[in-house]
């Protein structure tokens, strides 16, 4: 199970933190990538981190600007986002392959997670 949370409601140039906590799979090789959908908007692989060797994927639409994160003894993985604006504006959802077998790109552009969260909003307001 993958658990989101932090949602919320934020000015514009503002930070907020998400938290995605992991249950019930193996947590010793795994990605788990942050996902968003804004209404009418498809779907948006935003960033995802390896746990076999800590790599990491951005979107070009968060570069610079969001930050993956994990903390293995807590199964949880964290997606810091700063200077937000209001395009970032979505449901952000956490998910995971495990055991990990698809390079990083390819994986959050196809979304072929094996496990799924329920996703948290996040509202950016100008």
């Amino acid at each position: 199970q993958l658990q989101a949370s932090g949602g919320g409601f934020v000015q514009a140039g503002g930070p907020l933190r998400l938290s995605c906590a992991a249950s019930g799979f193996t947590f010793d090789h795994y990605a788990i990538g942050w996902f968003r959908q804004a209404p009418g908007k498809e779907r948006e692989g935003v960033s995802c981190i390896s746990s076999s060797d800590g790599s990491t994927y951005y979107a070009d639409s968060v570069k610079g600007r969001f930050t993956i994160s994990s903390d293995n003894a807590k199964n949880t993985v964290y997606l810091q986002m700063n200077s937000l604006k209001p395009e970032d504006t979505a449901f952000y959802y956490c998910a995971a392959e495990s055991p990990l077998r698809t390079p990083l790109g390819l994986l959050m552009v196809s979304g072929a997670m094996d496990y799924w969260g329920k996703g948290t909003l996040v509202t950016v307001s100008s």
